[in-house]
């Protein structure tokens, strides 16, 4: 299925930039030792603008899921129904991100299974995560 492109910002420009060289970066403040995510300019815990970005394993669990039937994206249409999964990161289960879970049938979502990620083309070529169950 066709991801939608992503223009990256300042802000969010090195989490792209990994995506592209196939690596999982997240937010880490120096501060108070906290991963967060998505990108902002201070960490939401003690306010301190002492962010680094810190590779993560690419390792987590599915959390819970919802399938699409009938979405308003107009480049996604042709690839309904298809899953959308929250995924937990083993580096830090507060950390969740979103996974249309490729290659996982629309609706046969197992629930708490281990997933990896992996790196997708979108429309414009930047390269998106997206999680594979692993058995």
């Amino acid at each position: 299925m066709p991801k939608q492109g992503v223009v990256p910002d300042e802000l969010t420009a090195p989490f792209w930039t990994a995506a592209n060289e196939q690596r999982l970066v997240i937010q880490h403040c120096t501060n108070c030792n906290r991963l967060q995510h998505p990108p902002a300019v201070q960490c939401a815990r003690c306010a301190e603008g002492k962010l680094e970005w810190q590779e993560m394993s690419g390792l987590g669990h599915i959390y819970s899921y919802a399938v699409v039937h009938d979405g308003p994206v107009r480049m996604l249409k042709e690839g309904q129904p298809f899953n959308v999964a929250i995924i937990t990161l083993d580096d830090d289960p507060n950390i969740q991100m979103l996974s249309h879970l490729p290659g996982t049938p629309s609706g046969e979502v197992p629930v708490k299974a281990a997933v990896q990620v992996v790196f997708e083309d979108s429309a414009n070529g930047q390269k998106i995560p997206e999680w594979k169950v692993i058995e």
